[in-house]
């Protein structure tokens, strides 16, 4: 009985680690590919499909999974590597990249260890183009460089379905002796910048003090200008008032000498009278500056008259 029982105990978990080794051995069977990566599924040895984004079942034991590779862009940074320049200047030069891998299979099976041959095709390429440039040439002619790069090494990394994208020359680094050379160089040209900098300032400084003299003497100018024609104005108002009060004066003059002869020609006087108002008015006429006075007759026999009258009054006393 007992024994019937350790039997039957023993099936048991027989049957539960069976079960669990065959959900471990499908468990291991399926694969999640996620986005932006690829599978190279093999088959006994051979290559048998390329798995993309999602899920996917492979044959146990026969079947597995020989590369997974990242399908996103990838940059490598390689070491500075020696170059000699067509004027047989040493110097060094590392080089950036930026590759994709467009093919998973070829890229698998084009060649071993892609990343260094990726290396050792960008140094001979570097060399080669290098090669043929003068120092002052490679020292400004990186975009010419990095475009001769690129299309060299997409056309010769094709055929390990890689693309390369972008190539750059991160640090060009000349000789010892050359390097300072340049950086006295760029001294001087520094120097001869600030010297022609300081130049035109002082320049325009001079112009602007020029300019500033100038606008001062015509503001003066103007300004006197205007002073002058305000004098004048004011003399030529002052003359006219002047005028005019005198022309007022005339005929307010001429006016109340009308009116008292209207007054006594109203009142009835008769020709004496009007012979006596005549000789005031003389009298004030010739109480005046003026050196030539013109006497009418009529004034004049009557200031005969007038002399007679006195003459006989003297005689009388």
């Amino acid at each position: 009985m007992l024994a019937a029982l350790l039997e039957a105990n023993v099936g048991t978990i027989a049957g539960i680690v069976l079960v669990i080794v065959l959900l471990v051995i499908f468990a291991s069977c399926i694969q999640v590919v996620p986005q932006a990566q690829a599978r190279v599924l093999e088959r006994l040895g051979g290559y048998k499909d390329t798995w993309n984004v999602g899920v996917h079942i492979k044959m146990p034991f026969i079947d597995k999974v020989a590369k997974k590779v990242i399908l996103k862009e990838q940059v490598v940074d390689f070491a500075p590597q020696p170059v000699i320049t067509k004027d047989n200047v040493t110097m060094r030069i590392d080089t950036v990249v930026f590759y994709q891998i467009t093919d998973p299979k070829l890229y698998a099976y084009g060649v071993d260890n892609p990343i260094m041959a990726i290396e050792n095709l960008t140094a001979t390429t570097l060399r080669n183009i290098i090669g043929d440039l003068e120092l002052d040439q490679t020292l400004t002619s990186r975009e010419i460089i990095n475009a001769k790069m690129r299309a060299s090494l997409d056309s010769a990394t094709d055929p390990w379905g890689i693309k390369v994208n972008r190539v750059e020359l991160k640090n060009i680094i000349p000789p010892a002796a050359i390097q300072d050379s340049m950086e006295k160089q760029m001294k001087a040209e520094r120097e001869r910048r600030e010297a022609i900098l300081r130049a035109e300032g002082e320049k325009k400084s001079t112009i602007l003090v020029a300019e500033g003299k100038k606008e001062s003497a015509i503001l003066d100018a103007e300004a006197e200008k205007q002073a002058a024609i305000l004098r004048a104005e004011a003399r030529k108002e002052a003359m006219i008032r002047e005028a005019e009060g005198q022309a007022q004066a005339i005929l307010k003059v001429q006016q109340a000498n009308a009116d008292g002869i209207r007054f006594i020609k109203e009142a009835g006087a008769d020709e004496s009278v009007l012979r006596l108002k005549s000789l005031e008015a003389f009298a004030k006429a010739a109480d005046g500056k003026a050196t030539k006075i013109i006497i009418p007759s009529e004034i004049q026999s009557m200031a005969g008259l007038a002399k007679s009258v006195v003459e006989i009054a003297k005689d009388a006393q």
